[in-house]
């Protein structure tokens, strides 16, 4: 690598590193503005749910890369930048240069996909209600089942629902047309 390329590498790295601070400045908080999450349609919690999920994994997503550039940008410091970190190979300035922040050749990169880790805002975020969800052997299941608090309220449950045959369902209103 050249020093041109470098000079053109650390000066990329530094523009990304000053745009990315600016913008975990500006975070923004997304929280529900009920009183009580008792009576709120499902869907409203559901994107509730989503706009601070989406919120804090942006914001891990920033900080994690903000750690990568920091990392280049004292390599670059060291004299190490452009070199394997795991065989001290030289990293091709193809792979630099679509990838500034890389510190290991391609052969070197972490390319398995973690399927076990769960996220993170699972363990920060709190319960909508009072039967929060338990982990038991590694899988989710709810205390209780919150439906049945809200269908005592009603539900829009019709003949088509009901178990059984359609012959059964001939005298399902027959009680209330007062025959």
């Amino acid at each position: 690598m050249t020093d041109e390329q470098l000079k053109q590498l650390k000066n990329e790295l530094e523009q990304q590193l000053s745009s990315l601070e600016e913008r975990v400045e500006h975070t923004e908080e997304f929280d529900t503005n009920e009183l009580s999450n008792y009576d709120n349609h499902p869907a409203d919690n559901a994107t509730d749910l989503y706009d601070q999920e989406r919120g804090m994994a942006l914001t891990q997503f920033k900080e994690d890369e903000l750690g990568d550039i920091k990392a280049a940008l004292a390599a670059i410091e060291d004299g190490t930048y452009g070199k394997c970190t795991v065989c001290g190979k030289e990293i091709p300035f193809e792979r630099l240069e679509a990838l500034p922040t890389a510190l290991t050749c391609i052969d070197h990169a972490d390319q398995e996909v973690d399927l076990t880790t769960r996220p993170g805002e699972e363990d920060i975020l709190r319960d909508s209600t009072d039967q929060p969800v338990v982990k038991e052997d590694k899988t989710l299941r709810d205390d209780r089942d919150s439906f049945m608090d809200v269908e005592d309220y009603g539900s829009s449950d019709g003949p088509q629902d009901q178990p059984g045959d359609d012959e059964e369902m001939e005298d399902f209103y027959e009680d209330e047309k007062g025959s």
